[in-house]
């Protein structure tokens, strides 16, 4: 009988201590998702919390044509619309920008890498603009690669020079920025855009091998001088975005954002570290700093929101 009864106590400890655990984990799990190209410094983030939090469970469910059913947080490249907006809670927690890119053998690189793309030459090769003056000595053996599905760098990349992402030219890639590279770096007439972080070796500092990276016209006098062609080092080309005034360059903010309703307690405290903390991975990865005033104006909404139970 005290046999039965022990085997019954320690059953019912046994589901006690299940349960508990389970909602333990639950209560620390907080899923991610959004815009692929920030993936690893996101990963850097999640790391580094991790180590002070280690009951914390944070995890990346990748985005495919759609996000996952269920998430926690939402890292976006690109402006959301109003009724979105108002749902959620935004942190902008870095600046990217888009340069243009060519496979390191095609003719254009070498044309372009070294005259660069004034605001009237981009505008020609890159978009369908029926309106456009027609300059008959741009060259034609080049093969523009574009994202197929609505997405931050296309988008963020047609909006500066006045389009909308199905006016950039090309062929239509399904997948995320990095597909677009390996398509270029396949084809020797391959050319495109995309982010600092995939454009150069975060380790080395230096442009991935196989692309070129081409000048433009950063101040806006309609010629590239040879100060604009310094493009040979990551760390380099990110201080020269960071200056006032820079033209030609599409540059945007990464968001994250969080349901206003029910959120999830564990990534509310995520998300007010890495408003507080992210600063210091951001030109490692190849990121430009947010506006301050901007930054400081959100944290204290998030520190707000955080606040309410």
């Amino acid at each position: 009988m005290k046999k039965l009864k022990f085997l019954i106590f320690a059953l019912a400890f046994s589901l006690l201590s299940h349960t508990i655990f389970a909602q333990e984990t639950s209560d620390n799990k907080v899923i991610i998702t959004g815009v692929r190209f920030a993936y690893p410094l996101v990963e850097k983030w999640i790391r580094d919390y991790t180590a002070i939090n280690p009951k914390s469970q944070i995890i990346i469910e990748t985005r495919t044509i759609t996000d996952p059913q269920k998430y926690d947080l939402l890292i976006e490249a690109y402006e959301q619309d109003k009724e979105v907006k108002e749902t959620r809670e935004y942190i902008s927690v870095a600046r990217y920008a888009l340069l243009p890119i060519a496979n390191s053998k095609s003719a254009f690189a070498k044309e372009y890498g070294e005259k660069g793309l004034t605001e009237k030459t981009y505008k020609q090769i890159y978009f369908h603009d029926i309106y456009a003056e027609k300059d008959k000595t741009l060259p034609s053996d080049y093969t523009i690669y574009t994202r197929l599905q609505k997405a931050g760098a296309p988008v963020t990349f047609a909006k500066y020079f006045g389009y909308e992402q199905q006016n950039i030219k090309g062929k239509a890639i399904a997948g995320a920025d990095e597909h677009l590279i390996k398509a270029l770096l396949k084809d020797e007439t391959g050319i495109s855009y995309t982010i600092p972080g995939l454009a150069f070796d975060l380790q080395s500092r230096k442009a991935v091998d196989g692309i070129t990276i081409i000048p433009v016209d950063f101040d806006g006098n309609g010629r590239v001088s040879k100060e604009e062609k310094l493009l040979d080092n990551l760390d380099q080309v990110l201080t020269g975005l960071e200056a006032d005034k820079i033209k030609n360059v599409p540059v945007e903010y990464i968001h994250f954002s969080i349901g206003k309703h029910n959120a999830n307690p564990e990534a509310k405290k995520f998300l007010l570290w890495v408003a507080a903390n992210a600063e210091k991975d951001l030109r490692q990865f190849g990121y430009l700093k947010p506006d301050p005033k901007k930054l400081e104006h959100e944290k204290a909404n998030l520190e707000k929101f955080a606040a309410i139970k």
